[in-house]
């Protein structure tokens, strides 16, 4: 039912005007927190000073680095003619340092509109601003979901991020245009600044590291306020972790700000994750019980197979409806990944998922997170 109803919004949904021709709006504030970011920040910054846009700023949020990032700040950006910067220099114990730094972008932003990305993204194209704020258009939007895809890596764990964040977008995109928006992601997020000091900003959750996106969007968004920007040119297109270590703490943190969730999104997450580990593990009682009856040497009963090819064309009903759906969404978002290898991500995501269950259950250890 998720798949041929709920992901189908996604997969067939018509494209919009491009963000070339798309409707500039009020001025924009380009927001990018960061911590020790030089090395990115040099390649970002002049890619975000060339967006076409009449009226914009990219806000730099220096958050105590130590790298040499505020003298290239204060010293070398002169000639990016949109861009400033603020300066951080301490930590704060009411809330999250991401958080505090955002805050401030907020309060300190020239523009009515933000939006969002990292310092390791990098926009598509000159066009990225101007088609994710374009459905701000109508009065009745204030947040604009985008997609931030990992680049293509050599590597079982680089197609293993790639899959998971691309069923990740799935989820969030067409629970939005269902009507249930749930989460947004931080490297491409866009909204009014009215929407976060009218809901008090992170206030809620000012403590939990994590969920200045997800549980943000999670809190204001609504079926009548929230748009999605599926358009490639309006992607930011991100560096994936190249450690498991590292990708196990940014996958940590995820789940920790997942706990957070309203009722009803974890409701709908819970069911669709179960449906997908418990449909794997059917086809893999299928097989087994194949296998036992054949080495057995025992014959099925008439009931048993009537049982069987129920069983059997369920499972590959299910499996080709994601293979046909799910990739032809692979294929809108840039092709995240490639539509041959959909069933093999398919059982991917279902012992990813099946593992992640077991070990957040289980897990009983407190380690502090860090914002980046």
């Amino acid at each position: 039912m998720y798949i041929l109803f709920v992901f189908s919004r996604t997969a067939f949904r018509p494209s919009v005007a491009s963000p070339r021709t798309a409707t500039a709006q009020d001025g924009v504030t380009v927001v990018v927190c960061a911590r020790n970011e030089l090395p990115n920040l040099i390649e970002l910054l002049p890619l975000l000073n060339d967006q076409q846009y009449p009226a914009f700023e990219v806000l730099v949020m220096d958050d105590r680095s130590t790298d040499g990032t505020q003298s290239f700040l204060e010293n070398d950006i002169t000639a990016l003619t949109n861009v400033r910067h603020i300066r951080i220099d301490r930590e704060h114990e009411h809330v999250t340092p991401k958080k505090y730094a955002l805050t401030i972008a907020l309060k300190k932003a020239l523009y009515p509109t933000v939006l969002l990305t990292d310092a390791d993204c990098r926009p598509a194209s000159t066009d990225w601003l101007t088609g994710m704020v374009a459905p701000l258009a109508s009065s009745q939007k204030s947040l604009v979901l985008g997609f931030s895809p990992y680049e293509h890596q050599p590597g079982f764990l680089n197609l293993l991020i790639r899959s998971e964040t691309l069923f990740t977008a799935v989820q969030y995109f067409s629970l939005a245009l269902a009507g249930r928006p749930y989460m947004g992601v931080g490297r491409n997020l866009a909204y009014r600044t009215q929407i976060f000091f009218d809901n008090k900003g992170f206030y809620t959750h000012k403590n939990v590291v994590g969920g200045d996106d997800d549980l943000f969007v999670n809190e204001v968004a609504t079926s009548t306020n929230t748009a999605v920007s599926l358009e490639p040119a309006t992607f930011t297109w991100s560096k994936p972790k190249e450690t498991w270590s590292e990708w196990r703490l940014q996958k940590r943190r995820h789940l920790n700000v997942g706990s957070y969730y309203k009722p009803g999104n974890k409701l709908r997450l819970g069911l669709l994750t179960g449906s997908h580990v418990l449909s794997w593990l059917l086809g893999l009682v299928i097989g087994l019980i194949i296998l036992w009856y054949e080495l057995s040497h025992h014959s099925f009963t008439p009931n048993e197979w009537l049982l069987l090819l129920s069983a059997t064309s369920a499972f590959a009903f299910r499996l080709f409806a994601f293979w046909g759906i799910v990739g032809r969404i692979s294929y809108r978002l840039s092709h995240t990944v490639h539509w041959g290898i959909m069933p093999f991500m398919d059982i991917l995501l279902a012992v990813y998922y099946g593992v992640a269950g077991f070990l957040t259950l289980v897990s009983r250890r407190k380690k502090r997170l860090y914002w980046r």
